[in-house]
């Protein structure tokens, strides 16, 4: 009964997708009722035939994630447990590590370590493969049990079995679970400079942001010399957090725009009147992590001449994935759009490439390190304009300007070389913004 009523339904549902009946759209009618048919013969067979006992809900759960996976890396179907990751990831806390990962062909990949995390303090990096979790062995397991495991009582101890590109052999590394709270933004002073790290774009980050400027100018009792804003390792976020960050830094310009499969059906996002900033020199740091949402950012600043964007290649993500709700306890992500920056670029798979790349000299492996991109993934979406390659391999290529050891600067007091770099290129952009204005304070043009 239960397998005839299966039939029924989806039949019903093919009938359903034909709108008239002429004989071009019944010879489509016919092929979709023969791979329904197909599909309901595989879902009988497994469902009968499997050596273990299998539910309709699982099977129904993988054939949805199978037909999602098949798209594109980005598009996805949420249950209840996915429900609650994704508030956690936007406006939450947990008991973790403090790792965004991801699975790769059967293999649980570290996507990038939240700073200041128990797994960033332990050393682990973006690109790293967990092999084993108290020696158990991952692979073939789902991205859930993973990450479920990984999750537990704060103070507990976990052992990561870790595979790193470039190292011969695996290591294990343990990490003491600690509450992750999600603090998406960060601010610092050094040297006059005011430094915004954004390490996520959650629900508060514009918010956070535009605090984040004022509290720099009250600790230091005047306006500072200018602004670096940190978006390294940065996966991105919610479309909306990120036209609120860029509107703090820009006046009445276009931030970000999206593109559906009706190339006609663009929609537009501005910022609003004013700039925050007042101005000041900005650089933007990025790299191979600072992905969606931070490419966002990155590209309105660069684009609009209103900041220099500095480090490495981004990550290559840009695509927009719209939550679409099925009933109360579940819902569907799916990619719907392209975005593009102010001048009309897609950053899919090519990335944003910075004004100035400086390399990460403090890591004394950033040589040998691979870097993962939306390139990489498999399905990842074809940028439709052509891709240089002269350009995506610039990262590459070694500079004569970079050339001390990560022993030398560290001799210096020198931990993380980009974000000095950084500092001292605002200082040099405000000298000479002063030179040319006589004060350094006359606006965002």
């Amino acid at each position: 009964m239960a397998k005839s009523l299966l039939r029924a339904a989806f039949m019903v549902s093919a009938v359903s997708l034909i709108p008239a009946a002429t004989a071009g759209i019944a010879a489509a009618d016919m092929t979709i009722n023969r791979d329904i048919e197909r599909f309901v013969s595989v879902y009988e067979r497994v469902k009968g035939d499997y050596v273990d006992k299998v539910t309709d809900e699982q099977l129904i759960k993988g054939a949805i994630d199978g037909m999602l996976a098949s798209l594109d890396p980005h598009s996805s179907y949420l249950d209840a447990r996915d429900f609650k990751q994704m508030q956690i990831t936007t406006d939450g806390n947990y008991g973790g590590l403090g790792l965004v990962v991801s699975m790769e062909d059967g293999a649980v990949k570290v996507v990038a370590p939240q700073e200041d995390s128990p797994a960033a303090k332990m050393g682990i990096k973006s690109g790293d493969f967990i092999t084993h979790i108290d020696g158990k062995l991952l692979y073939g397991g789902t991205l859930d049990e993973a990450v479920d495991q990984m999750r537990g009582k704060p103070g507990t101890d976990i052992r990561l079995t870790i595979v790193r590109p470039g190292r011969d052999k695996p290591f294990d590394v343990t990490v003491t679970r600690q509450i992750i709270e999600i603090k998406p933004v960060k601010w610092e002073i050094k040297d006059g400079v005011g430094i915004i790290n954004i390490n996520g774009f959650s629900k508060q980050t514009g918010q956070m942001t535009r605090a984040a400027v004022v509290a720099i100018e009250k600790a230091l009792g005047r306006k500072p010399t200018g602004y670096v804003i940190d978006l390294r390792s940065n996966p991105g976020g919610l479309l909306d957090q990120a036209v609120e960050v860029s509107d703090v830094f820009l006046n009445r310009v276009e931030v970000v725009s999206q593109r559906g499969r009706d190339k006609r059906d663009i929609e537009r996002f501005f910022a609003q009147p004013g700039d925050f900033a007042a101005g000041l020199p900005i650089v933007v740091l990025v790299d191979s992590g600072s992905a969606s949402a931070a490419e966002i950012v990155a590209g309105a600043l660069q684009d609009h001449h209103r900041g220099l964007v500095m480090g490495e290649r981004t990550f290559g993500k840009g695509s927009v994935q719209t939550l679409i709700q099925l009933d109360e306890a579940s819902a569907l992500r799916l990619t719907t759009a392209r975005y593009y920056t102010p001048s009309g670029r897609s950053v899919q798979e090519g990335g944003i490439e910075p004004d100035i790349i400086v390399p990460q000299l403090s890591d004394p492996d950033y040589k040998s390190r691979p870097r993962f991109r939306e390139a990489d993934l498999s399905r990842h979406l074809i940028n439709e304009a052509k891709v240089d390659n002269s350009v995506l391999e610039a990262d590459d290529k070694s500079d004569p300007r970079f050339s001390a050891t990560a022993e030398e600067l560290k001799a210096k007091g020198i931990s993380d070389f980009q974000l000095d770099y950084a500092v001292k290129t605002v200082s040099r952009l405000s000298k000479t913004q002063v030179a040319a204005t006589g004060s350094g304070r006359k606006g965002s043009r």
